[in-house]
């Protein structure tokens, strides 16, 4: 303890003990003022109560009693069964715990007639008696070394995916309006590293309808708002929204925003891109087509984007004719597919009848408010607004004759010999 009023670091909790044991003994030699100083030092740095503190500087502490020393347990397994279970760990091809432990309590003995690998009768032993859980644990180290990939770890929110159904391409009815596929696209450019935009795709299945809203990040406030938003543009009601296993769509949070909408909710298989095929394939020509593959970060970008993506999502769904698939027919060896007649999205969905007499009128005055023209204007000054923003940021600008695609360049290779 310094005298004189110099400063003393805050103590923490756990050293504040060593604090005071420090300051018990000039604390009993001091006199009634120093005492007053000590206490009132000791209350700044402890902020225990005066009255604690007192107890605790004028009286001594028992020492406490001797405890016995625990005794170690002795190590059951040692280097030499390490050795072996690495040397069967390695013929096997690695296999985790839970499947090393049944080949172990079989081929042990095996092995060992074979010549195959070489133990005492101690080991063989305890081979065939260790537990999957221990058998990770032992090679846990050796598994670090040579670089192998980690076991599957659970989903991070498993009960979730137990109330939240499957549902595959097939099982859709594709004469329903209302039923939603979604999916991230993200503008990351190259490297996924730090902050950028990324933009939630939805994709009506029955219609092909699709509206696209940025987003800054992939936080599942930001990801309900951009639903929200969505649902705000579309001329039918959602009955149904189908995002795949990501985390960012599928969460509580969504999954209460829906319930409390009565709007059912299903998923696709892990890693099965193909039960979200609709979302998928808009991707490319919606998004992908229309902006690249740049990265985009910053709110001027997003706010740009959500008036592209407004502007583009009505020039496709009132003017652009789609192909929609009718049926396949096999001819010998060859599948043939036999299509719909091109129509809009808009033309189908006043065809199937999904929409309320209000809603019809809404839609038929909002398509007679467009005007194809001004809406290509608008997409192609946005779009260069857009680029230009990406210029100023130092950023890969837009080229100048795009291929298949904004972004992407494809570069002839001379060979040799050629004409």
């Amino acid at each position: 303890m310094a005298e004189g009023g110099q400063s003393i670091g805050r103590v923490d909790m756990h050293s504040r003990e060593q604090y005071l044991a420090a300051l018990r003994e000039e604390y009993l030699r001091g006199g009634k003022k120093q005492k007053t100083k000590l206490l009132n030092e000791a209350r700044k740095r402890t902020r225990l109560n005066r009255k604690v503190l007192i107890r605790k500087l004028a009286h001594i502490p028992e020492a406490a009693p001797c405890q016995p020393r625990r005794r170690k347990k002795a190590a059951r397994y040692g280097a030499a069964l390490t050795t072996a279970l690495i040397r069967i760990w390695e013929l096997f091809d690695f296999p985790c715990g839970q499947r090393l432990a049944p080949v172990l309590r079989e081929q042990t003995e095996r092995l060992r007639a074979s010549g195959g690998l070489k133990c005492s009768d101690e080991v063989a032993g305890l081979l065939q008696e260790v537990s999957p859980k221990t058998i990770d644990r032992l090679l846990a180290r050796e598994r670090k070394v040579r670089c192998l990939q980690p076991h599957r770890r659970a989903p991070v929110h498993p009960l979730l995916y137990q109330r939240v159904p499957v549902k595959t391409a097939a099982e859709w009815d594709r004469q329903q309006v209302g039923n939603l596929q979604l999916d991230y696209v993200l503008h990351c450019g190259r490297s996924t590293a730090g902050e950028y935009l990324l933009t939630l795709s939805s994709t009506d299945i029955a219609t092909g309808w699709w509206e696209g809203r940025p987003q800054l990040g992939r936080s599942r406030k930001a990801t309900q708002e951009s639903l929200a938003a969505i649902r705000g543009r579309l001329p039918f009601r959602i009955l149904e929204v189908h995002p795949d296993n990501d985390s960012g769509i599928l969460n509580e949070l969504l999954w209460n925003y829906c319930r409390r909408r009565r709007i059912r909710m299903s998923r696709s298989r892990p890693y099965q891109k193909n039960d979200n095929a609709w979302v998928e394939q808009q991707n490319w020509t919606h998004v992908r087509k229309l902006v690249g593959y740049q990265r985009f970060s910053t709110a001027e970008q997003c706010a740009v984007l959500r008036e592209l993506y407004e502007a583009a999502a009505d020039f496709r769904n009132f003017f652009q004719p789609a192909m929609k698939l009718k049926e396949k027919v096999r001819e010998g060896g060859k599948v043939r597919r036999v299509y719909e007649e091109a129509r809009t999205p808009y033309q189908r969905l006043l065809e199937l009848g999904g929409l309320k007499p209000k809603q019809r009128r809404e839609i038929e005055a909002r398509y007679q408010r467009l005007n194809p023209v001004e809406l290509r204007r608008r997409i192609e000054q946005l779009r260069a607004r857009l680029f230009q923003m990406l210029e100023g940021t130092g950023e890969a600008q837009l080229p100048k004759h795009r291929r298949h695609g904004p972004g992407i360049e494809l570069g002839r290779r001379k060979v040799q010999g050629a004409r």
